[in-house]
């Protein structure tokens, strides 16, 4: 038998160092870059990617020691990797030239019918038109699509830190929130809404009317706040947009579309995958360079934070459990923010004889936690990924995010405990 409670507290000791590593990788960047002869090790501890695989590596390494390999690998097979897969394959999709020139045109065509300046009214789009499109197209996707046409067209050199953090906070906040017009696209409503039976109009009535008007509300702040620096902006035309034939693209969505129906089942969608990349080397041509390290990248981040998760329970649920309906909101929201979110649901999920008010507050507060950290919603590594080389030493500060999420979580929290 596994020997649960010091297992448990290497685990949580662990954690916990995860944790302060994730805050540090800007520090590790930096040593790297003066310190040379170390560049490697250091550099690699530097990727936010690399910190709760990393981690995670260590907790097995003692398993290995104080109970044995069985233990150990009976305990990585016990643990549901879906998730880090799925993120990988629609990351890798969702970033492919012909969705992206698709999704740009759907976004300029909305903007067109927008009464202000055009670089303006995309920005906005693609803090709420697209995070809400996360409720359908899944929110890892919602994130990849996003991240990359802000890093495209908005995370310039003439763009200040500033703003760029600013942006990386409401996009992470209106993802999480976003995703709560379904019960099956953001990763913690989805880990309740089969255990707890919320369907379609339970998600809009209590979590989707109160999501999208903070999107817009964070989306009209920022755009307020920055209007002078979007003022610099300017978009050029996609030169390359008409050399991708309809049957291409179609082909793109077809994978797309089927990868996020079968997103709970790893055996198609990996299949479907598969089926994609040879399409793609197929139809070269028409494509950008495939996403496969940063995707990759993101999958180990978060299957380090499913091993590592995994023995957080003993802790996390009588945390959870000690609060009342009313605190239990707040108490989700700042534990969100050092714990993925789905996590803290899941839990929540396999308590019995919780109340409906307790249930709602629980999610609630989980998503509106989950743009603080990197690690508090799982679309959130992705959007490190693809965005993280628009500034300094190509690191992302955690306390740059942080600040930035801070008035959008706000925000958020308003509109659940007061609409």
């Amino acid at each position: 038998m596994l020997d649960t409670s010091l297992i448990n507290i290497i685990g949580a000791i662990l954690f916990l160092v995860a944790i302060i590593h994730t805050f540090s990788t800007k520090k590790f960047e930096h040593l790297a870059r003066i310190n040379p002869k170390h560049s490697g090790i250091l550099h690699l501890l530097g990727e936010v990617e690399i910190v709760f695989g990393f981690w995670a590596m260590i907790l097995i390494i003692f398993m290995f020691g104080i109970e044995g390999k069985d233990t150990a690998v009976n305990y990585v097979d016990s643990r549901n990797f879906t998730e880090p897969m799925f993120v990988f394959v629609i990351m890798v999709i969702a970033a492919t030239k012909p969705i992206l020139q698709l999704s740009r045109n759907t976004v300029l065509l909305f903007a067109s019918w927008v009464p202000v300046k055009t670089e303006i009214a995309i920005y906005f789009l693609l803090l709420t038109f697209v995070p809400l499109l996360g409720s359908f197209i899944t929110e890892p996707a919602a994130m990849t699509l996003a991240a990359m046409l802000l890093g495209q067209n908005y995370f310039g050199k003439e763009m200040s830190d500033k703003f760029k953090y600013a942006t990386i906070g409401v996009l992470f906040v209106n993802i999480s929130i976003g995703g709560t017009l379904t019960p099956y696209a953001a990763p913690p409503v989805l880990m309740v809404s089969s255990t707890w039976d919320w369907d379609l109009w339970f998600m809009i009535t209590n979590f989707g009317w109160r999501s999208a008007i903070a999107v817009f509300i964070n989306a009209i702040l920022i755009v307020s706040i920055f209007k002078d620096e979007l003022k610099k902006i300017s978009i050029k035309g996609d030169a390359d947009q008409s050399k991708t034939p309809f049957s291409v693209t179609f082909m793109h969505l077809f994978f797309l579309v089927n990868v996020v129906t079968f997103s709970h089942h790893p055996a198609i969608f990996m299949a479907l995958f598969l089926f994609f990349l040879g399409y793609a080397t197929a139809y070269k041509r028409y494509q950008n360079d495939l996403i496969l390290n940063e995707a990759l990248l993101v999958a180990f981040f978060l299957a380090g934070l499913v091993v590592l998760g995994g023995v957080q329970q003993w802790w996390l649920e009588p945390t959870l459990m000690s609060m009342d309906s009313n605190t239990v909101y707040f108490g989700a929201t700042i534990l969100t923010a050092f714990t993925d979110n789905a996590a803290l649901t899941y839990l929540g999920s396999l308590v019995e004889g919780l109340s409906d008010e307790f249930k709602i507050a629980l999610v609630a507060g989980a998503v509106t936690g989950g743009g603080l950290t990197v690690i508090a919603n799982a679309p959130n590594p992705a959007g490190i990924a693809i965005l993280r080389k628009h500034f300094s030493e190509n690191t992302i500060n955690p306390t740059g995010l942080l600040l930035g999420a801070l008035i959008p979580t706000i925000v958020s929290i308003l509109a659940f405990r007061l609409l």
